[in-house]
């Protein structure tokens, strides 16, 4: 039997990840503050004046700037203020809605980035709406079991860390997620149509406790899988509020 193991959440995208004990899903929405803010950086295509989603290329990101994966993250939702900390910078707390407060922010994110890269420009939210990778509102559901088996396979302890997921299951059997796409998925009280599977870039290769690249993790999915792919989008048909420990099944 799956059971829902784990829920993350990640405030700022590819800025820091914190666990939860529950969540509050709504048909059709993102997770609730998940993405809630991106980082654009200087070379974005974005209308400032007119925010709607925008692709992934606009928003600094672990694949060009690894030092990002080891960012942690930690939400205060009724102030809507976010603390960041990482081995290599000091505790940084601030709003990311009150413009006063990006300059502070941008100091202390861009000794992450690398200076021949586009250099983190401003932070960027859409009422309504997280930032996520797909052009829908999504939730990314991944297997435990193949986590496990990569890292086998790998001979490295793969923290789940390094994949950006929010549910997590425990107790399936290894890529099981990989027939999941166009079928229904339930999770406690919350029901899910699995989408696609997610294509990971080489933001994996680094260390979720370091942001050092220690790990050729998109080589091996590929001679695992023939693919870059790990993990699952979901769209939430149902909303429920769910907690690790929750039953999770494929439905027929």
């Amino acid at each position: 039997m799956m059971r829902l193991a784990a829920i993350w959440r990640h405030p700022i995208k590819s800025h820091g990840r914190e666990a939860l004990e529950s969540v509050t899903l709504e048909a059709g929405a993102t997770m609730p503050w998940d993405r809630r803010w991106a980082v654009a950086h200087e070379a974005a295509r974005i209308d400032r004046d007119h925010p709607a989603w925008a692709n992934w290329v606009n928003f600094s990101r672990g694949a060009k700037a690894p030092l990002l994966m080891g960012i942690n993250a930690r939400l205060d939702e009724a102030t809507a203020t976010v603390t960041l900390t990482h081995p290599d910078r000091p505790d940084l707390t601030f709003r990311p809605d009150d413009p006063a407060d990006t300059p502070r922010f941008l100091e202390w994110v861009r000794p992450l980035c690398p200076p021949d890269r586009a250099q983190p420009a401003g932070i960027y939210s859409v009422p309504g709406r997280g930032m996520t990778d797909t052009d829908y509102p999504s939730i990314s559901i991944l297997n435990l079991a193949s986590n496990a088996d990569l890292s086998a396979k790998m001979g490295v302890a793969l923290s789940p860390l390094r994949w950006r997921g929010n549910l997590w299951l425990d107790g399936g059997t290894p890529w099981a997620e990989t027939a999941w796409p166009g079928q229904r998925l339930r999770i406690g009280t919350a029901e899910f149509e699995v989408v696609e599977p997610i294509t990971r870039c080489a933001a994996t290769a680094a260390n979720p406790a370091t942001g050092v690249i220690d790990a050729d993790t998109l080589t091996a999915l590929r001679t695992e899988t023939g693919a870059q792919d790990f993990g699952v989008y979901a769209r939430v048909l149902c909303g429920g509020t769910i907690r690790p420990g929750d039953v999770a099944e494929v439905l027929p």
